[in-house]
């Protein structure tokens, strides 16, 4: 199966992939991954990635699209592949389709924004031993303080009020409208976002036919 997941910063993207990659036996295609191993190999991409890497720019889309081409023809992607965080806008995804990389479909995870906000603003992450706890639903046994390692428990940046707006905000300028575009396609199946992560699993399995 070659699978892209949508949805919103906090809808479950990343957990859903675990389980999937297990699951299918397939790659996570992680163009950030990508990038920084094609640089580090110096493939012909590598390099032109690297160039505007060097110079503060963002990666065009056409250059990041070629680094995924060429990730795609190792071996491990001959069953499938699941893309995590491309495509991000409609451009990309015309390039995908244009540059003849085949997806057999889109899994959208919808989440109210209301819930995303209690979901990522909750989160509280020890800065020594990397845990993460949540307010309500993973509470550690002292208050405020790490199980693992004693230390004083933070906000990250990504989980503060301000950050999490915006992140919304970007998602549904720039991603969302990618939800209409494999819709009309007929790749499209949606899932709700909001039940726990076991239940989400079973309701992913079901929809994609596993």
């Amino acid at each position: 199966m070659r699978l892209i997941l949508l949805g919103p910063p906090g809808a479950g993207k990343g957990t859903q992939a675990e389980v999937l990659v297990e699951k299918l036996n397939v790659p996570q295609i992680s163009t950030g991954d990508i990038l920084r191993a094609a640089v580090k190999k110096g493939t012909p991409v590598g390099l032109k990635a690297k160039a505007f890497m060097d110079a503060g720019d963002l990666v065009p889309d056409d250059v990041i699209i070629g680094v995924v081409k060429e990730r795609l023809t190792a071996d491990d992607c001959k069953n499938g592949y699941i893309f995590d965080g491309m495509p991000r806008t409609i451009a990309q995804a015309e390039a995908i389709d244009e540059q003849g990389v085949v997806i057999d479909m889109v899994l959208s995870i919808e989440v109210p924004d209301d819930i995303i906000i209690k979901r990522l603003g909750g989160r509280r992450t020890c800065p020594e031993c990397g845990i993460i706890y949540h307010i309500e639903t993973k509470k550690p046994a002292k208050e405020g303080i790490c199980d693992g390692c004693g230390a004083a428990l933070i906000i990250r940046k990504d989980d503060e009020a301000e950050t999490i707006l915006n992140r919304l905000e970007t998602y549904h300028k720039e991603t969302e409208p990618l939800i209409d575009y494999y819709r009309k396609q007929g790749k499209l199946r949606e899932v709700g976002g909001e039940f726990n992560i076991a239940s989400q699993t079973a309701e992913v399995f079901k929809v994609l036919g596993l």
